[in-house]
């Protein structure tokens, strides 16, 4: 089978401890690297959950928050001001 080579970048500090995992381990990186490529390829997904931080907006805090505002807004409790207004307030 023919070879092909790949160059990563990555934190030297992350290399290094992933190089001794792999060691503890009885394997290099590229028996590491050739592991997770051949899972991926078999099973056709990322063998481990990937996910990014939860939005901020949806946040418990910023939902109740929200919550207020609509009622406020229900009971007619709100200020309305245009653009040209809210201009004038923030150069005082």
């Amino acid at each position: 089978m023919a070879q092909a080579t790949i160059n990563l970048r990555m934190d030297a500090d992350l290399k290094r401890d992933l190089e001794a995992i792999c060691k503890e381990m009885g394997m290099n990186l590229t028996t590491a690297f050739t592991i997770f490529a051949k899972k991926v390829t078999r099973e056709r997904r990322i063998p481990f959950e990937v996910s990014a931080p939860a939005d901020p907006f949806y946040s418990e805090e910023n939902m109740s928050r929200l919550k207020d505002s609509m009622e406020q807004m229900k009971n007619g409790d709100v200020v309305s001001k245009n653009l040209s207004e809210l201009e004038a307030l923030a150069n005082g």
